[in-house]
């Protein structure tokens, strides 16, 4: 089986996701190709399998949906007929069950926990109600203040990885570049048009009377709770932004002013480029924040082109430092969100999740560290709204499997396992467990050991496949993470130390 998941792996993750995907119109049985394809991407194997049905139909089949595959005219169409025969032959035991994913965060209603963080995936109009549409329940939309920004081109980078057009995005962008006018009737009528979905009101004033006439226009235009934008890393002058939430006497100053504008939920939205955030997070709820949202963007050079020695997003040769999103930062996302539920001050407070969010299970984590919303930028800007179909039927499967009915039940359920350091359990080991039977002898866990762990793993001469020296090994598990065949796994049993 670890041979056809890795398959299944790379194989999707070699399809480009295209718009109105040629694969699915090729089909002649009416499959929907494309979107069985981006269900595996997102690790939502079971909607795969909703979507594919019981009978494999590819059986016979010519195959136009590979005739048609634009990854073809690069390299190699997807092997799709293979793909769906693999995902049949797991005959993946999916329910129907209702499931309630709806949540009340702040006194407002959400008829999902997912919405669009405050960005350019959510700056006017035609493109919210795009996402409203399609099952996104809400939007903080782009940060306004009364001036508008003088934007540069290009104003985004992106980190690289294989087959993957970037994990992390790098942006200099600022606030909407919209009038405050503008942004105004692009709320009034998206609360007019969706009266059941979610307006947050991101806002951003450059003193006290500011904030709070901001707070002001955003309830008067129907907004449903407002967004105290403490944390964009890349805003011009002093007192805006990331200066804020780095400041607790701007953050309670700021709070306060907000708070005397509006009866509203607020919600302060916390920087990630301070030590402990907790401190200033604690003095946005003494002085009026209803909650917290985390984490905004962190202040990043994304690489440095050894030709021209210039740095993306690359403006005539120069650029600044800019917020760093995506994938790679939300293992730094969910230890300042497990920080916020651990301190005494902040642990009771609604939490807005963001930072790395791509998938289903991306979202599932956040909830489960205590978050009761999530929002999402950077995978929307890579793949799209469309997300948002496999993101909640992911998570309604995931819940059902669980066994639990609401979204509600897993909020939270991962933060008691969060302890300190000197609390670990430090006299016992658990080794990894080598299954040889898949394992093709490629030596990676051998390299890996020798060169960055402790010598535990030889190539045996005989059979070409590792083996493990208990009496070397202190069971950090490094070879688990780089086998590529899941070959070897963890042993489930602790020993104790000799």
């Amino acid at each position: 089986m670890a041979y056809e998941t890795m398959f299944l792996k790379t194989e999707t993750s070699r399809c480009l996701m295209c718009h109105d995907a040629p694969c699915s119109k090729a089909c002649s049985k009416g499959l929907p190709v494309g979107d069985i394809m981006m269900a595996l991407r997102f690790d939502h194997f079971y909607g795969a399998a909703r979507k594919i049905g019981t009978e494999n139909i590819c059986v016979g089949c010519s195959a136009p949906c590979m005739d048609n595959c634009k990854r073809g005219l690069m390299d190699k169409a997807i092997d799709i007929p293979e793909v769906v025969t693999e995902v049949i032959s797991r005959d993946y035991n999916y329910s129907d069950e209702k499931v309630d994913l709806s949540i009340d965060f702040l006194g407002v209603h959400f008829e999902n926990p997912c919405l669009l963080s405050s960005s350019v995936v959510g700056s006017n109009y035609e493109m919210v109600a795009k996402a409203f549409d399609m099952g996104w329940a809400g939007v903080a939309f782009k940060t306004v203040g009364f001036f508008v920004p003088n934007e540069v081109s290009p104003r985004f980078g992106a980190l690289r990885k294989e087959d993957n057009p970037f994990i992390g995005l790098k942006n200099i962008e600022q606030i909407s570049d919209h009038t405050l006018e503008e942004n105004i009737e692009f709320i009034k009528r998206l609360k007019k048009d969706y009266p059941n979905k979610v307006v947050i009101a991101s806002i951003m004033g450059q003193n006290e009377e500011e904030w709070t006439k901001l707070a002001s226009l955003m309830e008067e235009a129907g907004a449903d709770i407002i967004e105290c934008n403490f944390s964009c890393p890349q805003m011009v002058g002093e007192g805006l932004g990331s200066d804020v939430g780095t400041n607790p006497l701007l953050v309670a100053k700021y709070t306060a002013a907000t708070r005397r504008g509006t009866d509203l939920p607020i919600l302060a939205k916390m920087t990630p480029n301070i030590t402990k955030m907790e401190g200033p997070a604690a003095v946005a709820l003494a002085n009026g924040a209803d909650g917290l949202a985390a984490i905004n963007t962190i202040k990043s050079i994304m690489n440095v082109d050894l030709h021209n020695f210039g740095t993306a997003p690359n403006v005539e040769g120069k650029c600044s430092i800019g917020g760093y999103s995506g994938k790679a930062v939300k293992p730094i996302a969910l230890r300042f969100i497990s920080d916020l539920k651990k301190d005494p001050r902040t642990k009771d407070a609604p939490i807005s999740g963001m930072g790395g969010i791509e998938t289903w299970r991306d979202a599932a984590e956040f909830i489960a560290m205590g978050c009761e919303t999530i929002q999402v930028t950077t995978a929307v800007m890579q793949y799209g709204y469309r997300i948002i179909e496999d993101m909640l039927d992911g998570l309604s499967d995931y819940l059902r499997t669980a066994g639990m009915t609401s979204i509600r039940e897993l909020v939270g359920d991962a933060i008691d396992n969060i302890i300190d350091a000197e609390n670990l359990d430090r006299d016992t080991i658990e080794y990894p467990r080598f299954h040889r039977d898949s394992c093709v002898g490629c030596g990676r866990c051998y390299i890996s050991c020798f060169d960055g762990g402790h010598q535990a793993v030889t190539m045996d001469p005989r059979s070409g496949k590792p083996k493990m020296n208990p009496n070397k090994c202190v069971g950090c598990q490094l070879c688990i993470l780089v086998c590529p065949t899941d070959s070897i796994t963890a042993s489930g049993v602790r020993t104790p130390k000799k």
